[in-house]
């Protein structure tokens, strides 16, 4: 089980700060910062700890079984990012 990002996110990387292994790219440093419209979970490499979730000041960040149905594109956006 993967976590999620959704549209309402904001880019503030709070997320990239409590993840132990920074799977929330792009990152402000990183190229296709100012382009993309949110961060992203990178599903394969998400080790579901859950750390992101309470510190996502828009509540931006789901479990994949926990993804609410008009959001449940967002499980697709996140993986096609890494691929």
């Amino acid at each position: 089980m993967a976590y999620v990002i959704t549209d309402t996110c904001t880019k503030d990387e709070l997320c990239v700060q409590a993840c132990p292994g920074g799977l929330h790219p792009p990152k402000q440093d990183e190229a296709g910062f100012a382009e993309a419209p949110q961060l992203y979970v990178q599903p394969d490499d998400c080790i579901d700890c859950g750390a992101c979730v309470p510190v996502c000041p828009t509540n931006s960040i789901f479990v994949l079984d926990e993804l609410p149905a008009e959001s449940a594109k967002f499980a697709a956006i996140n993986a096609a990012h890494y691929n």
